[in-house]
């Protein structure tokens, strides 16, 4: 109760704090490209239901690839989206998703479809946990991009090696959190060191 208190204060304070900086945003990914502001995609939220998740769109509507992993350099990125990824601005948006409850400020990253049917045993507690902003394992590969790129296969890397760390880390988060893990963690983001 005291999480989902603190997730709806500082979300509702966030999207009124950073209002002018979310309408310049759309204004700018509307003047340089095609396309809607927000790519809003299904993802796998607590409890295993399924929510729309909302954020800046960071890539072309027309692409000629459909995969969920991307890297960087992707051809599919807008010159805006670069900035907006990199400084993961394309992520505000889901204040949103916190405010109504899909989403909390720290937590596991919410995967698409398919990510979520391989947790196994003790992995499936993750499901028990809202989806987060931010968390640890966003921190760690928080240039996950930059890693995918520099493999041969990025899609099998990441499925081979990142989602099973991320698994183990989100299950330690189930085990270990609380308000001033998460805390560290939001100010873990924002000034990106470790925590």
């Amino acid at each position: 109760m005291i999480k989902r208190i603190f997730d709806f204060s500082c979300s509702l304070f966030g999207l009124l704090f950073f209002s002018p900086v979310l309408l310049i945003i759309a204004i700018l990914i509307k003047l340089t490209s095609k396309g809607p502001i927000l790519f809003i995609q299904e993802r796998v939220g607590r409890n295993g239901i399924l929510f729309r998740m909302v954020k800046f769109r960071s890539m072309s509507v027309y692409q000629a690839s459909s995969s969920t992993v991307s890297v960087k350099g992707d051809v599919r990125i807008t010159k805006l989206g670069v900035i907006l990824r990199k400084y993961k601005i394309d992520e505000l948006p889901e204040l949103f998703n916190v405010l109504l409850g899909d989403m909390s400020l720290v937590g596991p990253r919410p995967d698409v479809p398919g990510y979520a049917d391989q947790l196994k045993g003790e992995q499936r507690k993750i499901l028990f946990l809202r989806p987060g902003i931010t968390g640890a394992a966003s921190l760690k590969f928080a240039n996950e991009e930059v890693i995918l790129a520099e493999q041969e296969n990025p899609v099998k890397y990441n499925n081979d090696v990142i989602y099973p760390e991320k698994v183990r880390l989100n299950l330690d988060y189930y085990y270990n959190n609380n308000l001033w893990v998460d805390i560290k963690i939001i100010f873990a983001t924002i000034f990106r060191t470790s925590y």
